[in-house]
């Protein structure tokens, strides 16, 4: 687990650096660095209290159903835009697929964090 740990920090942290010309970096730049802290901690044997996780959970997983649903968010993208490609482009001048790779980028943080919680949640002999 340390080496998921350390994967993942890092490109948490590769993450954040890219959010530099997003229309809201601040915020995805702390997203993804706290996603980062929690994992580099885990990987050097101090993780956070499982309630400070199970809280980061919650909050992206929630913060990723808003960008589901809400006008340009993934179901939008899917019905209306016939899930044109999200990649072509680093430069995402249409807002739908600006909101889809913001609700995998929550969702990839949800996938990784839910694992560590499942991983420590019981302990090691």
């Amino acid at each position: 687990m340390k080496i998921f740990n350390r994967i993942w920090g890092i490109v948490f942290i590769l993450c954040a650096l890219l959010q530099y010309n997003d229309p809201d970096p601040i915020l995805w730049m702390l997203l993804y660095l706290w996603a980062a802290l929690l994992c580099l901690a885990a990987a050097a044997g101090k993780q956070f209290p499982k309630a400070v996780t199970m809280a980061t959970i919650l909050l992206y997983t929630s913060y990723a159903m808003f960008k589901l649903v809400h006008k340009n968010g993934l179901l939008d993208w899917i019905d209306q835009h016939q899930a044109e490609n999200i990649a072509a482009t680093m430069k995402a001048d249409k807002p739908w697929i600006e909101e889809t790779r913001e609700f995998f980028g929550l969702l990839l943080a949800v996938i990784v964090l839910t694992v560590n919680l499942i991983y420590y949640r019981k302990p090691k002999i």
